[in-house]
This record gives structure tokens, C-alpha cells and sequence, in this order.
């Protein structure tokens, strides 16, 4: 029995997958969620040092679409994540994660948006840099960002408690 050949989208993944798999970045892990299915990837990001998230473990999975690299996949943290760019079921909202071409509310250059030449490395250290400084300006999560600008003591205690249940669930 022939099988089609794999599509581009594929083999790219199984590329990154491989480099990944050879030269590990630090700050995050990345693998498939089940062999057979190369569009599912389950990462952890490994909260950023010197941040309000450091020493978490925070579960995600990113899913690819057909048409990878032309359209971006999405991320969607399985970890409990209080963050203003985190909406509250885990999606991450990040500019680099939305399609191509111009802002339809005009918020974002289309430079800023999902271009090809992202791979997954480039999207985890986005993720990790979001981390490490939110942005408040178009918040996913408009609570947090508003603990974030006028309550940091409160935004802190949030965040500690992820980070807790994030050590607790590895």
C-alpha cells in the first residue's frame, strides 16, 4: 500500500523536532503528544529566572496547522497560568501568534504578526520573554493586567500559587 508523501507542514516539523531533540534550548522542553501525530506538540516552559515565575513548570500544547509555516499554530497552556497575556482557559495571546498581514483592530504592525520563518524555538522564547515582562496595552487577560498595573501584591500572590501547583503537578 503507497502512502502519500508527506506534506510540507510535516516534514518542517519533523525538522524542528529533530534540531530540537540535538541542541535542547534552555528555558523549555518540546515533544510530541502522541508519535503519530506530528501537528500536537506538548511543551514545558520552565518559568524564566530573576521573574515572578521562576522555578514553575508550565505545561502546554501547541498545535499546528495544515498549512504550517503559513499560518501560525496555537499555544494553550494545560498549567494554571496568571498572566495578562494568558487567557483564562490557557491561550496565549502574543502578537507572533496571529495570522499574517495587518491588524484588523490595529493594534499590531504586520512585522510584529506570524511570519514563516518563526519555528518553535522562536515561539517558545516569545512565550518565555512574555513571561518576563506582560504587556498591559491589549491584555487577553484584562483582570490580570489590571492586578498587574495597580496591585502587584496581589498579582504576585497569583502568580506564586501557579507556581506552586506547577512544581506540585511534575
Amino acid at each position: 500500500m503507497a502512502s502519500a508523501s508527506p506534506s510540507q507542514a510535516s516534514l518542517l516539523l519533523q525538522k524542528q523536532l529533530k534540531d530540537l531533540c540535538k541542541k535542547p534550548v534552555d528555558g523549555f522542553s518540546a515533544g510530541l503528544v502522541d508519535e503519530s501525530n506530528l501537528f500536537e506538540w506538548s511543551v514545558t516552559i520552565i518559568g524564566p529566572p530573576e521573574t515572578l515565575y521562576e522555578g514553575g513548570f508550565f505545561n502546554a500544547i501547541m498545535s499546528f496547522p495544515q498549512n504550517y509555516p503559513n499560518s501560525p499554530p496555537t499555544v494553550k497552556f494545560t498549567s494554571e497560568v496568571w498572566h495578562p497575556n494568558v487567557y483564562s482557559d490557557g491561550k496565549v495571546c502574543i502578537s507572533i501568534l496571529h495570522p499574517p498581514g495587518d491588524d484588523p483592530n490595529g493594534y499590531e504592525l504586520a512585522s510584529e504578526r506570524w511570519s514563516p520563518v518563526h519555528t518553535v524555538e522562536s515561539i517558545m522564547l516569545s512565550i518565555i520573554s512574555m513571561l518576563s515582562s506582560p504587556n498591559d496595552e491589549s491584555p487577553a487577560n484584562v483582570e490580570a493586567a489590571k492586578e498587574w498595573r495597580d496591585n502587584r501584591d496581589e498579582f504576585k500572590k497569583k502568580v506564586s500559587r501557579c507556581v506552586r501547583r506547577s512544581q506540585e503537578m511534575t
